[in-house]
């Protein structure tokens, strides 16, 4: 009787200690499952708190550049002031259309001529090409680049000021439009080979005199400009990218530029180096000889502009002149232009050369016909923000 008594007592014992751990368990479970609410709703306050302090910290960085720009001496307008200089912006006044916004020709009060682009990108991409304009065209020097004159910039409107070119982009004249009022000239062959030269030695400040080096990304016979003497400067930078300051490095990027100018290996791996503007820069060169548009459906890929076979045979290389040059030009010349053409266009960017290596090609070609003007600055290019892809 008392075994049963004291097997029942241990029973009853047993069962209290089970319940009693599994209470323990119980609210060890239920704290620990508070303790991770709590914890988690500390870490996502963390992490809205640091995106609302990016944010902020991002406008304020766009306040920076945009004082920096001021700093560096250029003219902040007020959208009212170009609105008139444009003459309300006014489709008689467009004279040219950007990677990101019309162009319009203007006349300030104190009768300078300017070129101002509105530029028509809302929402942080287009934030983001304004800054890049504003950013490096404020801090590279050169008489081959584009001068920023000054900008625009409220919650509503964003616009640039350029110098004026009086003749306009490369590409209209050397295949206008048809049906177009201009009146472009015919490029002759000195005129070609000064602004080839002018145009390299643009490339080869952005490339070499600046650190780290400065790719365009959209280098295009639209985007050089010829001034009333038919002097060329390199203009657009809204696409512009630093690059490495490793030799031989790459950046990666989502591929951008105008179809017939983009390298074939940025297009296959969007990784980007001064070779691609080089590549970009053999183009125009072709353009230049053969006064054709890189990418023409009509004559089929054979008889596109990049005819290299023809380029490589010297008795060919004539066949693919420009007919507006009426043959007035040195063959020696040509040859040694298309040869230049041709490196500049491999499609390995290895076996490409330097655009210092071409400016040094083409000097000797462009000295008997016409002077130049004097090389640009060199300067280090540290921004607080790199221009994005």
């Amino acid at each position: 009787m008392e075994e049963e008594d004291g097997y029942k007592r241990n029973e009853r014992i047993a069962l209290v200690v089970i319940l009693v751990m599994a209470s323990v368990a119980v609210a060890t479970l239920f704290v620990t499952f508070i303790y991770y609410c709590y914890i988690t709703n500390k870490v996502s306050r963390r992490l809205n708190n640091r995106k609302k302090g990016s944010e902020h910290e991002g406008k304020i960085s766009t306040l920076c550049h945009i004082q920096v720009a001021a700093e560096q001496g250029l003219q902040e307008f007020t959208f009212k002031q170009l609105h008139s200089a444009t003459g309300s912006f006014g489709k008689s006044n467009v004279i040219g259309h950007g990677a990101f916004g019309l162009v319009y020709r203007g006349v300030l009060q104190d009768g300078r001529k300017v070129a101002v682009k509105l530029m028509d990108r809302a929402g942080k991409q287009g934030e983001e090409e304004f800054q890049v304009e504003v950013e490096l065209l404020s801090r590279l020097h050169s008489p081959y680049l584009l001068s920023l004159m000054g900008y625009c910039s409220d919650s509503n409107h964003k616009l640039l000021v350029y110098e004026f070119m009086a003749n306009g982009g490369l590409q209209e004249h050397l295949y206008p439009i048809s049906g177009s009022n201009k009146g472009c000239s015919k490029l002759d062959w000195e005129t070609r080979l000064g602004i080839a030269l002018e145009a390299a030695k643009g490339l080869e400040y952005l490339h070499e005199h600046v650190s780290p080096p400065v790719i365009h990304r959209d280098f295009k016979s639209s985007n050089i400009l010829l001034d009333k003497s038919f002097h060329a400067k390199v203009s657009d930078f809204g696409l512009a990218k630093l690059g490495s300051d490793k030799a031989g490095g790459h950046v990666s990027t989502r591929v951008l530029g105008t179809q017939g100018y983009v390298a074939p290996e940025y297009a296959l791996t969007g990784h980007l180096t001064t070779k691609s503007d080089v590549y970009s820069y053999g183009v125009v060169l072709l353009e230049l000889l053969t006064g054709r548009v890189p990418v023409d459906m009509k004559r089929g890929p054979v008889e596109g502009v990049l005819a290299l076979p023809r380029l490589t045979d010297r008795e060919k290389v004539v066949e693919i002149m420009d007919p507006a040059l009426e043959g007035q030009y040195s063959m020696k010349e040509v040859i040694q232009v298309a040869a230049i053409a041709a490196m500049c266009v491999q499609s390995e960017a290895d076996y490409r050369p330097l655009m210092a290596d071409v400016v040094q090609s083409l000097v000797p070609l462009v000295k008997h016909h016409r002077p130049t003007s004097k090389g640009g600055s060199c300067s280090n290019f540290h921004p607080n923000n790199s221009p994005k892809a």
